[in-house]
């Protein structure tokens, strides 16, 4: 009998890469070019949202949309190369793989700057879908009809939970276990070395 092909869709920032040093490095740049201080460090310890609520934290809310095309243009030269794939990142997709389903990338990031990621560290979902957070990322989840969302942040299990999908949640990120919990999240990992183990589990359930 045929099965289904699933489909798991995966954040990026804190789930799949730690995104803390490039943008530490990013946001260092951009307040040198303004003229403005940002805390590098406390900024990036709370990823996830999308660029203009960090800088509306640090900019007037007329300079948001001037200022993060600043941001844009600069992260790739200064961020990509400086950006690591996280523990089992890659090892998660290739469960997904050879399960002979599909992994896309559902992520707040402006999507080429989330694509040249994926690109520099030799990591190729099937999809890679940008610019959508929390409730939003429902709209590519169900459009991919995903049955899993694998993310870091309390956002991310909201999106899961708005588009009908398993939340499996990574303590990788700004959110730890408990609050990920009390967010909704079906399961939650230490980090990704420990999906392949989990994702083989749950297929024969699911089947």
């Amino acid at each position: 009998m045929a099965h289904m092909a699933i489909t798991v869709g995966f954040d990026l920032d804190m789930t799949l890469i730690d995104s803390r040093p490039g943008i530490r490095a990013c946001y260092q740049e951009l307040s040198q070019r303004t003229g403005t201080y940002i805390d590098a460090d406390l900024a990036v310890t709370r990823l996830g949202p999308p660029l203009a609520e960090e800088l509306i934290n640090w900019f007037p809310a007329e300079e948001i949309e001037t200022v993060a095309d600043v941001y844009r243009e600069m992260y790739p030269t200064i961020a990509i190369a400086a950006t690591p794939a996280l523990p089992g990142a890659r090892e998660a997709i290739a469960a997904v793989r050879e399960a002979g389903g599909r992994a896309i990338v559902v992520t707040a990031k402006y999507e080429p700057n989330a694509k040249l990621h994926l690109a520099h560290l030799g990591i190729e979902p099937d999809a890679v879908i940008g610019d959508l957070w929390a409730e939003q990322k429902a709209e590519a989840l169900r459009e991919h009809d995903a049955a899993v969302y694998v993310g870091d942040h309390v956002g991310d299990v909201r999106g899961a939970r708005t588009a009908g999908a398993l939340s499996v949640a990574v303590a990788t990120g700004p959110c730890p276990p408990e609050e990920l919990r009390s967010a909704g999240a079906d399961v939650v990992l230490r980090d990704l070395t420990e999906f392949p183990g989990w994702f083989s589990d749950y297929r024969p359930a699911r089947a």
